[in-house]
């Protein structure tokens, strides 16, 4: 009787493995990796022992071997390497069925480097999990494609240098714990320099006016608006017309109001005629389906998620054979896709809303890289959203990618766009001025436009999120003929003001990326979460908004790694890794030029960059001038926040939600005048005479006394105020000067022990507690502090001291199970705050966000960016002057890969 051949699979998700189990049947083992296996080390204990105190060893890179990387299994994978090992003693194939790109190809090349197969291997590739799909990849695998993996290892060792290498720098002349990196770097810099055009503008002012026009009795509507648009052969001002310094830079006339009043109080008497109709056929084909940004863009937009949450969304409806692979260039379409969106199409809106010819889209974007279809339903046939049995999230984007698939299929939009002008000749001339001249009017000339859609076609499947000016829901205008009277039945004149570059939001910063080609459509949310995590930029509504650390980082890299920051140079790189991915360039000359410069030019390589660095102002690049320079108030980063700073040195904390843009000269000198920020006015000592306040400083509200400022002693010898911090039970708002007295009476002496030594009570930074020479003990709560007795401290003093820190607190919320991994999410009150946490990984509360109105969206995408930042930096050996150690050719065989 034949032996069953016994077949075991990989895939890199538990949810696909068992998607994909369901339709290979007996004979298949189907496991998952879990993501990567094998990584270059993390920190210093990861790094095998024969390797340490090796130069090369702290990036994980020996870039004088060729660039051979070091890679590690992580701790945590070695009992997946085990389990994948056991499985693969039992069976008689393997089959590498991780995603068809870069990382998946990698992710096979890293599994068939640990567990050194002895059976054959196929490489089994699909674009969505159904049944068909699934069993065509068995009876049709391909080899290991080695030009992505060298494309992957590539941008894998770039980013590696670029963050091991500059981040060292920030972290010296910064701040501890930052992070520089090849493509966030850029889009800090992109939310940076935005934020820099918002400073610099200056807004102009301008009026115009609307005319509500009665087109009789018989007209359907019969009153409709029109706004002015011109005077005699004058074109009036819009915002357009002005520059970001305010300046007018068209010939257009400036409208001021006194203008405008005067002009509305003159129109009652003009004569009104239609003086144009001008019609024009409309029509609006449908966007091609989505790919990967598009995607994130157009969820962000219309459903409000986050780009990490889309793709964690799409992620499982692609794991359970919802959706096509959702991570793409192409907007192409199979033909069994086409032909499913069609017949879906025509059953449900009829024959007329498709086209008579399949719609082809071809992907705008530049060397789109890795053959996959566009996003899409799974199958050969659509599952209409409420035949999936999705709901929440899934339903929702699963709705918009199906209503995007079959959109694209149907026919274009067809309507009629109608533009009226009409002239207002006035009973006399009327002498307007703008800011130069005066000018004699007689003739008003008004605008007003409509669109009328008479044929939906693909909008009634689905209309794209679309800028206010391209609503398709304009209004109406009545049939009108040239020449044709009009009363007048109201004025409304309006003053408008100039609008700075909007900020941001994560859909627009997406398509600016990928405008300017830099990134890949699978890092966007990567990018977007390093960045917030690194709070180097911060949520206000949708608007991402570059903190004042961006800002310092920001100017450091451009004034001393201009080529690292530089956009064309970041998207040229991008170029050359989709080179090495096509078979078009080869790794070691990418790497190579990278790192040691060209070679006509090596001072432009990264190696140089951080050698030779020259000297670097640290209070400099912190410190930005505020308004007028002459008015001698800066905004500076400091390690423990943002400060305003006068000539004087007085200081105020910058408060954290307060955009860049906002910190105006006026703003700064009012932080200054109350230096840190709420400030209460509580009475006067008794005892000293000494005025009370209470007040919101960086560590939290506290209470002081205000002394007499002597001018003449230096600040380093004047007396120093008492102070001290409120009790958690204590509020700005209500504590009273009893209270305050109480607290700045702390540290109270409880007694002496037997001996004569001295015990007395304090509020320290983690709680209540007593205190006998270098032995403390905490005490129960704050109130203690005033009514501990001495026998009480005695007895807590005799007691033996506990190691560690008292029993958890129990949490102050649950949140329900992270959608990513499973995890149960809970919310607990540490040391510096509230924190998110799932056991593993802790992610702090924003002081932005209210703990009350967290949600468990909001908590996984904290969790989320915590787990992309990874562990703490390890620290920077000590630099040596010696050579490098001569490394075995045996040693490098069995731990490195070169191309």
């Amino acid at each position: 009787m034949p032996t069953t051949t016994r077949r075991l699979v990989i895939v890199e998700s538990p949810t696909k493995a068992n998607s994909i189990a369901g339709y290979l049947g007996d004979g298949y083992v189907v496991e998952s990796s879990r993501g990567h296996v094998r990584d270059l080390p993390t920190n210093a204990a990861e790094v095998p022992a024969k390797y340490k105190g090796q130069s090369w060893a702290r990036t994980g890179v020996n870039v004088d071997d060729d660039f051979a990387p070091l890679y590690v299994v992580s701790p945590d994978k070695k009992a997946t390497i085990r389990r994948l090992k056991e499985l693969l003693a039992d069976s008689d194939e393997l089959y590498l069925a991780t995603d068809e790109d870069r990382e998946g190809e990698a992710i096979a090349w890293h599994l068939l480097q640990e567990l050194k197969p002895k059976v054959p291997v196929k490489r089994m590739v699909f674009h969505e999990i159904t049944r068909d799909a699934i069993r065509k990849a068995v009876e049709s695998p391909r080899d290991l494609d080695l030009d992505l993996v060298d494309a992957q290892e590539t941008r894998r060792i770039l980013d590696r240098l670029y963050g091991y290498e500059v981040s060292p720098v920030l972290w010296k002349k910064v701040m501890p714990r930052l992070s520089a990196g090849r493509v966030q770097s850029v889009a800090t810099r992109l939310v940076v320099d935005r934020e820099r055009e918002r400073i610099a503008f200056r807004s102009a002012v301008y009026w115009d006016l609307i005319a509500t026009l009665d087109a009789g009795s018989g007209a359907s509507p019969r009153l409709f608006d029109a706004r002015l648009t011109g005077l005699d052969e004058w074109r009036v001002a819009r915002g357009q017309d002005f520059d970001a310094s305010g300046q007018l830079v068209n010939d257009a006339f400036v409208l001021n109001e006194s203008g405008a009043r005067a002009l509305a109080a003159a129109l009652p008497a003009a004569a009104f005629a239609v003086g144009s109709v001008e019609a024009k056929p409309y029509t609006r084909r449908p966007s091609a389906p989505f790919r990967t940004t598009t995607l994130q863009q157009e969820a962000g937009r219309k459903l409000g998620f986050t780009t990490d949450r889309t793709m964690r969304v799409a992620q499982e409806l692609y794991e359970s054979g919802f959706i096509t692979y959702m991570r793409t260039d192409s907007v192409a379409l199979s033909d069994q896709a086409v032909a499913a969106a069609r017949t879906q199409a025509r059953s449900l809106y009829g024959d007329e809303y498709v086209p008579a010819a399949p719609r082809q889209y071809a992907s705008k974007v530049k060397s789109a890289q890795e053959a996959h279809e566009a996003i899409r339903p799974a199958g050969d046939t659509f599952r209409t959203p409420k035949q999936t049995g999705l709901s929440g999230d899934g339903y929702r984007l699963y709705e918009l990618v199906w209503q995007r698939t079959l959109a694209s299929q149907m026919a274009d939009a067809h309507g009629q766009t109608m533009t009226v002008r009409v002239s207002a000749e006035l009973a006399q001339r009327l002498t307007l001025s703008d800011d130069v001249t005066s000018t004699p009017v007689r003739t008003a000339t008004f605008t007003a436009s409509g669109r009328t859609i008479t044929f939906p076609g693909f909008m009634k499947a689905y209309a794209e999120e679309v800028s206010d000016d391209q609503d398709e829901n304009q209004a109406k205008l009545p049939k009108l003929e040239p020449e044709q009277a009009l009363d007048l039945a109201d004025t409304r004149p309006e003053d408008h003001r100039t609008k700075p570059p909007a900020r941001y939001t994560e859909p627009s910063l997406i398509a600016k990326l990928e405008e300017m080609q830099i990134g890949r459509p699978s890092t966007y949310a990567s990018i977007i979460r390093t960045i917030t995590a690194r709070d180097y930029v911060y949520k206000k509504g949708t608007a991402l908004v570059p903190t004042w650390l961006a800002f310092a980082v920001t100017r450091l890299l451009v004034e001393h790694f201009p080529r690292l920051v530089d956009y064309t140079f970041t998207a040229e790189l991008e170029d050359r890794l989709d080179e090495i991915a096509n078979g078009d360039a080869k790794r070691l000359e990418v790497l190579g030029t990278f790192f040691f410069g060209p070679q006509d030019n090596p001072h432009a390589g990264l190696q140089d960059m951080v050698t030779n660095l020259g000297d670097i102002d640290a209070k400099g690049l912190s410190t930005f001038p505020i308004g007028d320079p002459e008015a001698g108030i800066n905004v500076r980063v400091g390690r423990y926040g943002t400060y305003v700073e006068d000539a004087q040195q007085n200081r105020a904390n910058v408060p954290e939600d307060l955009p860049p843009d906002e910190l105006t000269l006026e703003k700064a000198r009012e932080l200054l005048a109350t230096p840190n920020g709420e400030e209460r006015e509580l009475g006067t000592d008794p005892a000293t005479g000494h005025e009370i306040v209470a007040r919101t400083g960086r560590y939290g509200p506290y209470v002081t006394e205000v002394l007499a400022v002597d001018e003449s002693v230096p600040k380093s010898k004047r007396p120093k105020p008492r102070t001290a911090s409120l009790f958690k039970t204590m509020t700005l708002e209500t504590i009273t000067l009893d209270d305050a007295l109480r607290l700045l009476d702390l540290p109270r002496v409880v007694g002496a022990d037997a001996d004569g030594e001295e015990i007395s009570a304090h509020n320290g930074r983690y709680g209540p507690y007593i205190k006998r020479g270098d032995d403390s003990r905490t005490l129960p709560d704050e109130e203690s502090l005033f009514t501990v007795t001495l026998d009480e401290a005695l007895k807590l003093l005799a007691e033996p001291r506990t190691r560690g820190r008292r029993a958890a607190a129990a949490p102050l919320r649950e949140l329900g199970a992270d959608p990513a991994t499973g995890k149960p999410l809970v919310v607990k009150d540490g040391r510096f705050g509230p924190y998110v946490t799932d056991g593993e990984y802790n992610a702090t509360v924003p002081r932005s966000q209210q703990v009350e109105s967290l949600t468990l969206t909001d908590a996984a995408e904290l969790m989320a960016a915590k787990r992309a930042k990874g562990p703490a930096p390890a620290k920077r050996p000590r630099k040596t002057t010696g050579t490098s150690t001569a490394r075995k050719a045996s040693t490098k065989k069995a731990t490195t890969r070169k191309t």
